[in-house]
């Protein structure tokens, strides 16, 4: 998208009167393409008059637009617009004079300039033979499991190498049965790590650990017995039901407390690499770009074709087209 394009998108005449007018216009189009064709053409002269007294009338909030040339584009006359600068803006209106297009978005050219690839995530800058990969969630917070949704194909492509750990934030915001279920998947990351990633694929269709356990042939007395440890060592329950180490309103959750104060977590998710906490668009195709970003020399495995669709938040398999999602649990 070229420099005047963007400009005038940002611009507040843009967002403040022509944004809702471009609104009107699109449930118009359609109708008007379909009926217009005995409709009177008028000249290029009177398209001139009209179309700049327009905007100086209704776009500009009390600046002055001036149009400087004129030609025929798309069964449109096209207007090359002076906003007040000097840069000139490419806009349309009809042969008869009816509608007015304050720009047009070319398609072709703006795939072509990005490359198709219009994410927002980042490279990682620290490279390593083997990237540690580290992504800090809340087991019920809707963004969290969105984001391990979106990653699990990523690190299933990528296997053994790179190091993939799933940690809890320092909090928990969704009651004792987040509490619980964390304890239950850090025992299984612990004792039964083999299992676990099959484990967190179900758990994350609808948040079912018990069919989840059982589908996946877990050892329920030694999980058991880990999660009553686990739950002593650290005080999880009692602190919840006496109200002790809190965090704000929230019950605390330290088992990876010292991972989060290193890293400055302040919310699920949070996507750490190499020791560089990084953002990434939660689609499998992108954080498969950005882990393999990590690597000194990058394995076969990155060059995988992964869905560049996101994954909607919360439990399910529903998709959603807001893949650059920074919504967060914090």
């Amino acid at each position: 998208m070229n420099k005047n394009i963007k400009k005038f998108f940002k611009s507040k005449n843009f967002s403040t009167r022509v944004l809702p007018i471009i609104l009107i216009i699109i449930l118009g189009v359609i109708a008007y393409f379909s009926f217009a064709s005995s409709e009177k053409t008028i000249k290029e002269s009177e398209a001139l008059i009209k179309s700049e007294k327009f905007i100086n009338d209704f776009l500009m909030n009390g600046g002055s637009a001036s149009i400087e040339g004129l030609e025929k584009e798309y069964g449109m006359y096209k207007l090359k617009i002076n906003i007040g600068s000097g840069e000139l803006v490419d806009s349309y209106i009809t042969k008869d004079g009816k509608l007015f297009f304050p720009q047009a978005l070319n398609i072709d050219e703006i795939y072509a300039n990005n490359s198709g690839d219009l994410s927002q995530s980042e490279s990682v800058s620290v490279k390593s033979d083997k990237p540690v990969v580290e992504l800090f969630v809340m087991s019920h917070c809707p963004y969290g499991t969105q984001m391990e949704k979106a990653i699990l194909p990523a690190i299933n492509t990528l296997g053994d190498s790179i190091s993939f750990d799933i940690k809890f934030n320092s909090y928990a915001m969704h009651g004792e049965t987040e509490l619980n279920e964390q304890m239950l998947q850090y025992c299984l990351m612990e004792e039964q790590e083999d299992i676990f990633l099959d484990y967190l694929e179900c758990f994350l269709v609808d948040g079912d650990s018990e069919r989840c356990l059982a589908a996946n042939n877990i050892n329920k007395s030694s999980l058991d017995n880990c999660i009553s440890n686990v739950d002593e060592e650290y005080s999880i329950i009692s602190d919840f039901e006496n109200n002790v180490n809190y965090q704000g309103s929230y019950p605390g959750f330290n088992i990876f407390a010292s991972d989060n104060e290193r890293y400055g977590v302040q919310g699920s998710p949070t996507l750490v690499i190499n020791g560089q906490t990084v953002s990434a668009n939660r689609t499998p195709a992108s954080l498969l770009s950005v882990i393999c970003s990590a690597f000194t020399t990058q394995p076969d495995a990155c060059s995988a074709t992964l869905s560049t669709e996101s994954p909607a938040p919360g439990f399910g398999t529903e998709t959603t087209s807001a893949s650059a999602s920074t919504a967060a649990c914090n």
